[in-house]
């Protein structure tokens, strides 16, 4: 469940990313006012297995019954794995058109819940996870093999640490960096780092052991470069960041 919003006195609009359907929004007739009909299963993050049934005019489809496969209840006892889990089903939210399947959207996200849920990874770790992913299945991917101008590899610079410009989706040498306006620094080690988290095995990637410089310049740099090219910052960002502190 990626959202619930209330819709007058006794009804939610629910909003779930489904395996088969990719995102779809429901209607819960007065699940606000019945104790037995969902049995208190309606949770952000929980997954479920749903039916629903069509209106029979124009509006969102009904929800009959849902199924509790995972309630990921651990997330939702913790405030900050609740931060983290609500920033990414935002960002989901957000980007995904309704009806449009999304199979390896879904595997990730389930995959950092999981996890979350656990408690095995850092947060920040999983973060920095998702968000390279999400990026890349975006088709948003940042650049961090070459200069985004000139093309020059990264191996090639001589400076460890390199300007990524906002605009531009990628790494600056120092040639092409003195132009830049929208930049955040990551060192070479942070790149390597962020670039094995998005390639492989999902599983191998989420055991990366990530530096704690890797971490704190991943986030910045991801937590500026997702909202600048989604186009939007979630609401639930700033939250995070004021969590944090």
């Amino acid at each position: 469940m990626l959202r619930r919003t209330d819709f007058g006195d006794y009804d939610l609009i629910i909003t779930f990313l489904s395996l088969s359907r990719g995102k779809i929004s429901v209607i819960a007739k007065s699940a606000k006012k019945s104790t037995k009909r969902f049995s208190g299963i309606l949770e952000l993050f929980s997954a479920m297995e749903i039916v629903c049934r069509e209106p029979r005019t124009k509006g969102l489809p009904v929800l009959e019954e849902a199924t509790l496969r995972q309630p990921f209840a651990g997330i939702r006892a913790d405030i900050y794995k609740t931060a983290y889990a609500s920033y990414w089903a935002e960002l989901v939210q957000g980007w995904v058109e309704e009806h449009e399947k999304q199979v390896q959207l879904y595997r990730l996200l389930e995959y950092v819940l999981r996890q979350l849920d656990r408690g095995n990874v850092p947060e920040a770790g999983l973060s920095v996870l998702f968000q390279m992913r999400f990026m890349r299945l975006c088709g948003l991917s940042p650049n961090l093999i070459n200069c985004s101008i000139c093309g020059a590899e990264t191996d090639q610079i001589r400076k460890n640490d390199l300007a990524v410009d906002l605009s531009k989706g990628g790494i600056l040498c120092d040639r092409c960096a003195a132009g830049a306006t929208r930049r955040v620094v990551l060192s070479k080690g942070t790149i390597k780092q962020l670039i094995w988290a998005e390639s492989g095995n999902i599983a191998t990637a989420g055991r990366i052991r990530f530096t704690p410089q890797a971490l704190r310049e991943g986030q910045l740099f991801l937590e500026e470069f997702v909202p600048f090219h989604l186009g939007r910052k979630p609401r639930s960002l700033s939250f995070l960041r004021q969590l944090r502190g």
